[in-house]
């Protein structure tokens, strides 16, 4: 069987779709399900393969797994064998998921002991784990890099509280030092820490368990060590990057779209910049309509400068997104500087909209300059590969909207953090078939 899609592009999507439970919000609460030996029950998981492949990780380690429905599931921690660490079937699927690292700081943290490889994940540039691991050292572990075969080796008799200062702004890094440091002797203090709500959520489901941290929401977490936590009942927020992409994609195929349930007050500046782009929005509660649009204009500065988006940590705007905006703006009435700071790989699926006939300039690995075609020339339906998922579906969105037909290869990396994607736009009219 191929891994492609077969996307016969120009259709209008029409309809409601509901936002899948947020990927990297899952990778953390499923980790955090190691820091007791009670139930955990998690709602509103994405059935997509990055989730399903840290689940059978869990599996591995001995975690009862029950699910309940088609998004919750029941976790519970009581047994868990850590000889299982350095199987061969462990190590080979570990390497599979990035999320994988975030296992260390809870494993850590109640057993004393990680064995972990280095993990795979997208290939979008360097995502060092340093920061991690400085952190871990900071807390007390004795920490060994295996170079000839990829693994890490963590140790610690017992962690302690001690003040952290980040090196960088990273997500799982700040995930995995929290969950560390609930379980540590005395009192943690985490500066330069992510606040995306992702790592918010992980704070309330924590403390719900009877963790004591404080400063949610902000770059400095003050975290008072516990001996244990006890279970809890957690629901999934929304995928916010899915509710960017629905946008993009109404956007592009001139369609009237409602997205429905998308917690907007966790969304941060991704409307602004989205309006930015000229994409027209009517928000009722937590719902976005987005009405079909004949044209949308790239907003300049007050100046009347070109428009420049960036990537930036929380509440800057989100690097997950930067592939959608850069695909909405070949079509928009326009110019617009896309510069991805955070990672220096991502702008390399470009030269697949060129060749369906956009117009970019790839100025270095970091900046790519849109001029839109404003409609006047409608892209066109080409063979291409996903390099990446937010790329993946970025030329998913430019093949809806071309003319022709399309095939993209290796969706694979879509999977692994859409839920049935192709199903559910069919269900709003576009014609994607899984080859």
């Amino acid at each position: 069987m191929q891994d492609a899609f077969k996307v016969t592009g120009g259709k209008t999507l029409n309809g409601t779709i509901v936002p899948q439970g947020a990927k990297n919000e899952t990778l953390q609460i499923l980790s955090a399900v190691l820091l007791t030996d009670k139930e955990v029950i998690i709602s509103n998981i994405p059935n997509i393969l990055d989730v399903q492949r840290l689940i059978n990780l869990l599996k591995g380690l001995n975690v009862k797994v029950n699910q309940k429905s088609p998004d919750t599931y029941t976790f519970q921690a009581d047994e868990v064998n850590l000889d299982v660490f350095s199987s061969d079937d462990f190590q080979r699927d570990a390497r599979k998921i990035r999320g994988s690292v975030m296992l260390i700081g809870p494993l850590l943290a109640r057993f004393g002991r990680a064995y972990l490889p280095k993990p795979g994940g997208d290939k979008i540039g360097r995502r060092r784990l340093d920061t991690h691991f400085h952190g871990f050292e900071k807390l007390g572990a004795n920490f060994r890099y295996d170079e000839e075969n990829g693994n890490y080796l963590l140790e610690a008799d017992k962690l302690k509280g001690t003040y952290v200062l980040m090196d960088e702004i990273s997500v799982t890094g700040t995930a995995n030092m929290v969950m560390a440091a609930v379980l540590s002797e005395g009192t943690t203090k985490i500066y330069n820490a992510a606040c995306e709500p992702y790592l918010q959520q992980l704070c309330r489901m924590l403390n719900a368990m009877g963790a004591n941290i404080e400063g949610l929401g902000s770059n400095l977490l003050t975290i008072h060590g516990v001996d244990r936590l006890d279970g809890t009942d957690h629901r999934i927020l929304p995928d916010f990057i899915e509710v960017g992409s629905f946008i993009g994609l109404a956007a592009m195929t001139q369609s009237d779209i409602t997205i429905q349930g998308c917690a907007i007050n966790e969304l941060g500046n991704t409307l602004r910049t989205f309006r930015n782009m000229g994409v027209e929005m009517n928000i009722n509660g937590d719902d976005i309509h987005i009405p079909a649009q004949d044209q949308y204009e790239i907003q300049t500065f007050i100046d009347g400068s070109i428009m420049t988006i960036y990537d930036a940590p929380w509440p800057g705007f989100c690097p997950d997104l930067m592939s959608i905006i850069l695909v909405m703006a070949t079509q928009a009435k326009g110019s617009v500087l896309i510069h991805q700071k955070m990672f220096e790989s991502r702008l390399f699926f470009v030269d697949k909209l060129i060749d369906m006939g956009a117009q970019i300039i790839l100025c270095d690995p970091h900046r790519a300059t849109v001029i839109g075609l404003n409609r006047k020339h409608q892209l066109r339906g080409i063979e291409m590969t996903s390099p990446d998922i937010r790329a993946g579906v970025a030329l998913l969105i430019a093949a809806m909207s071309a003319k022709g037909t399309s095939t993209i290869r290796n969706i694979h990396q879509i999977d692994r953090g859409y839920q049935h994607i192709d199903t559910r736009l069919n269900a709003l009219g576009a014609e994607i078939e899984r080859l």
